[in-house]
């Protein structure tokens, strides 16, 4: 049986490299997907990421437990990369060979092309989502945290991360709805 994240959380804090480890491991990919996501590329994102444990690791001591270990990491994620668009006052929206160049384990070519055209359709719409709704989005349906996690990670009442994704989607359904253009 592995042991917690709490668990692990207290070993680390006592010195242990190998329970610190332990934590890289469990979450590294799924920060590291969040910050690809939302900064645009590998580079940033490696960048992001090993910023984002570096402060986690010195900030271990204050970690309360009083939210999972992802939320509180996952917020350490947020912040960094805030800081990060603040240095560089710039949010690069991701282009269309940036989403082809997506891969997918999907076997079928002509089903593999469509979901593709139809996923980078809707990552294009959720990135003209405000940062808000678009940050609620992330963390929820990407990062796969729960309503609460969500929420503490941004800080906000469970009910805002509940209004901001009904907003997205309502978005997301009135784009979907739209005409298609024809190139006839």
């Amino acid at each position: 049986m592995t042991e917690s994240d709490q668990m692990l959380c207290e070993r680390a804090r006592a010195g242990d490299f190998e329970a610190a480890s332990e934590l890289l491991k469990r979450h590294y990919q799924a920060i590291f997907a969040y910050l690809r996501r939302l900064s645009g590329g590998d580079e940033d994102a490696a960048d992001l990421t090993q910023r984002t444990f570096a402060k986690a690791w010195t900030s271990l001591p204050s970690f309360r437990g009083t939210s999972t270990f992802s939320a509180w990491l996952h917020g350490i994620a947020r912040h960094v990369r805030l800081d990060w668009l603040r240095r560089r006052n710039n949010a690069v929206p991701q282009t269309d060979e940036w989403w082809e160049a997506c891969p997918s384990g999907d076997p079928d070519p002509a089903r593999n092309a469509e979901d593709r055209d139809l996923q980078g359709q809707l990552y294009r719409w959720v990135d003209e989502l405000d940062d808000d709704k678009r940050q609620a989005v992330h963390l929820h349906y990407y990062q796969g945290l729960s309503l609460d996690e969500t929420a503490a990670v941004l800080g906000i009442a469970t009910s805002t991360v509940k209004y901001r994704l009904r907003e997205a989607m309502n978005f997301l359904r009135s784009k979907s709805s739209e005409p298609k253009t024809s190139f006839r």
